[in-house]
């Protein structure tokens, strides 16, 4: 579990492959490596190891003065905070995600979602520890990171958020509370961001910025959006980025690309694949069927 980047065979260092994706608020990398071992540490962002190989590894690991050694299993974390060095000594096939959240964005999260103090954020170095929720969402980043997506950044700030606010309120010193919100977003509200939408659609939206037209955190402007209608943000935009498709292909002879990319799709493809997962139909068929 360690990135060994800027290591070399001759240390008697093992080489391994990855794949590095840098998106919205985190990097991400998906680290393969023959058994070996190998120092990291990272100043200025927290670091959390996911384990994905399919049978249990050995690790042994020292960081914050302490030694730890046990079997990994599938979804087992560990967490370093920025500038903790850490060593690792792996025996077997390691498979696993290395997801970096720079401090500067973890300290905003608790600022502005948690209303805890980011002076006196300590986030806890923990060896092999469970949490469902937090390897949830990293599978799903990493599933989301795969598909190389240009207009996916709503969906990926909403990930991101809910990554860092699970590790704040349980690997933290302090264990924050996270504050209640009910009943929505009032109507007026819903409706500045729903006209905002629809105005950009064609364009990568992100989640800081439906939630600065409200002054509220990104995190708690998710919640109370799905609140109001039911559906996240990131799902209500790909429904509306298709009802304009219909209309275009129901009204004008434009070509299908054309129409995709004035739509906030990246591509023909793309939008096929949207198209298809809301209506059962593909654009053409649609056209086809529907055109006056």
């Amino acid at each position: 579990m360690a990135n060994l980047a800027n290591q070399s065979s001759e240390n008697g260092l093992s080489q391994f492959s990855i794949v590095n994706s840098r998106r919205s608020n985190i990097t991400l990398q998906h680290l393969q490596n023959p058994p070996g071992e190998g120092s990291f540490c990272l100043e200025a962002e927290h670091t959390l190891f996911i384990s994905l190989a399919p049978r249990p590894i050995k690790y042994m690991q020292v960081q914050d003065g302490k030694t730890y050694t046990g079997l990994y299993q599938k979804g087992e974390i560990l967490i370093t905070p920025a500038n903790t060095p850490l060593f690792v000594r792996w025996e077997g096939e390691e498979n696993c995600l290395q997801i970096q959240l720079p401090t500067e964005f973890i300290q905003s999260i608790a600022r502005e979602t948690l209303e805890q103090n980011s002076d006196r954020l300590e986030l806890l170095p923990e060896f092999q520890i469970g949490n469902p929720h937090i390897e949830a969402t990293a599978m799903m980043l990493f599933a989301e990171f795969q598909q190389e997506q240009l207009d996916n950044g709503l969906y990926l700030d909403s990930l991101t958020n809910v990554l860092a606010v699970n590790l704040l309120r349980h690997h933290t010193a302090s264990k924050p509370r996270l504050p209640i919100y009910e009943g929505g977003l009032p109507p007026r509200q819903l409706s500045q961001v729903l006209d905002y939408i629809d105005t950009y659609l064609d364009r990568n939206i992100k989640l800081a910025d439906l939630a600065k037209l409200l002054d509220i955190s990104s995190f708690h402007f998710s919640r109370l959006f799905k609140q109001s209608i039911g559906i996240t943000p990131h799902q209500y935009l790909s429904q509306q980025r298709v009802e304009r498709a219909k209309q275009l292909l129901k009204t004008t002879d434009r070509l299908i690309v054309d129409i995709a990319l004035e739509c906030g799709f990246t591509s023909h493809s793309h939008l096929s694949k949207q198209f298809r997962q809301l209506t059962s139909m593909t654009p053409k068929a649609y056209r086809i069927t529907y055109k006056s």
